[in-house]
């Protein structure tokens, strides 16, 4: 499966799918579908996870990666490998070429996360840190090949790794024989579009869905002009479909094979990452839990049984935390107040046991006595108090009120 120019808009076929699916044999696994009964409640109907946040290197990024290493010719080989990325497609570039006996450099990044960057290197590749943005950093990327002669792996935007992710979905006909919906997050469209192919080649009644995050939804305008168009400063916590243009390659793919595209919210993001962790007991990505963000957004709105493909579970701790505490708060199960209270000993205590009484357990809080705005004899507290939904919000501030504090906000 070798690539040139002038073979960059050829198709991609259920047979291409298919020779990637034996080429991965013994390399990729097939990863697991899991039934999750909290989202076929809300849905109505049976609801399943195909798990490729459990794939090796923790997305299904390795499979494309490898088919198109794989089929490069020996003195393209023999040349070595380069990509750009802040984190799986690095990590399944790394893994693929160590595989395959082929040098590979990855750039990422300045600011990528140290986990990320500490994986890739493990899995061989020689890493270099070159940009503050991913633009710049692919910039680095492709500039290196021209000099060296390594042979650029694009993340997304090439038939050979369209029809690795594609062997995805023929993953989910053979597990889920009875499916009606595939769920599928969207950022370049390499994923989206290979499951499309495989899918849509057996079982034209298939439905399938894609999700992007709505500050970096790229394909609903570029769908709407018929053409890949850009779109300025995306933005998302979901940075594995953070991509501020579709593929050429795929955007033909999708436009033609996929059904729709949706888009979701930050809150809805952080709401399916959270589920994901409570109720699967999986760790999933912000990109990986786009799918389950569309389920929550609109229940009913999916014919069943619906697989939702997380895609991958690379999450950075620190953003884990952080996005964490932000589902909590989309569900009210969190909550940030300020208020003021007169500075005496024993204050602080008296604040706390009225919260205990409304059964608020307090995270953290901030004390400041020294600010212009407050009286001689006033302090200002800040309390994160975890709360068990928008009911118990109302309750806690309602008796923080009635026991004559001054709520700020």
């Amino acid at each position: 499966m070798s690539y040139s120019t002038a073979e960059s808009l050829r198709s991609v076929t259920l047979d291409d799918v298919r020779g990637a699916q034996k080429m991965l044999s013994g390399v990729a696994r097939v990863t697991a579908v899991e039934g999750s009964r909290h989202l076929s409640q809300l849905v109505g109907a049976p609801v399943h996870l195909k798990c490729e946040n459990l794939q090796r290197t923790g997305s299904f990024k390795l499979r494309g990666a490898y088919v198109r290493i794989a089929g490069l010719l020996p003195e393209e080989r023999a040349a070595g490998v380069v990509a750009a990325s802040a984190g799986n497609h690095a990590q399944g570039v790394a893994l693929a070429s160590s595989l395959l006996g082929v040098h590979s450099t990855v750039f990422m990044p300045k600011g990528a996360p140290l986990p990320k960057i500490s994986a890739t290197r493990d899995y061989g590749a020689e890493v270099r840190l070159h940009g503050q943005v991913v633009d710049e950093t692919l910039a680095a990327a492709q500039e290196y090949a021209a000099e060296t002669g390594a042979v650029f792996i694009h993340p997304f935007d090439h038939p050979d790794v369209i029809a690795g992710q594609g062997t995805v979905g023929l993953e989910i006909l053979e597990q889920c024989p009875e499916v009606r919906t595939i769920v599928v997050g969207i950022g370049g469209g390499g994923l989206a579009a290979g499951i499309a192919v495989a899918v849509k080649a057996i079982r034209q009644d298939v439905r399938i869905v894609g999700v992007q995050a709505e500050g970096a939804a790229a394909y609903p305008p570029s769908l709407a002009a018929g053409r890949p168009v850009s779109v300025e400063n995306p933005a998302t916590m979901a940075d594995g479909i953070k991509v501020g243009r579709p593929g050429l390659v795929p955007f033909g793919i999708v436009r033609d094979l996929v059904d729709e595209v949706r888009t979701v919210s930050e809150d809805q993001l952080s709401a399916a990452l959270l589920l994901c962790l409570e109720r699967a007991k999986l760790v999933v990505e912000p990109a990986g839990a786009s799918p389950v963000a569309a389920l929550l957004g609109a229940p009913d709105t999916f014919e069943g049984p619906v697989v939702a493909v997380l895609s991958g579970g690379n999450v950075d701790p620190v953003l884990m935390q952080r996005v964490l505490r932000h589902g909590m708060a989309a569900q009210g199960r969190y909550l940030a107040v300020r208020l003021r209270l007169t500075d005496r000993p024993g204050a602080l205590a008296t604040l706390l046991g009225v919260l205990s009484v409304v059964d608020a357990n307090v995270l953290d809080v901030s004390h400041v006595r020294t600010d212009p705005r407050l009286g001689l004899t006033e302090a200002e507290v800040e309390l994160h108090l975890e709360t068990k939904g928008p009911a118990h919000c109302a309750e806690v501030g309602q008796a923080l009120r009635d026991a004559g504090y001054t709520v700020i906000g």
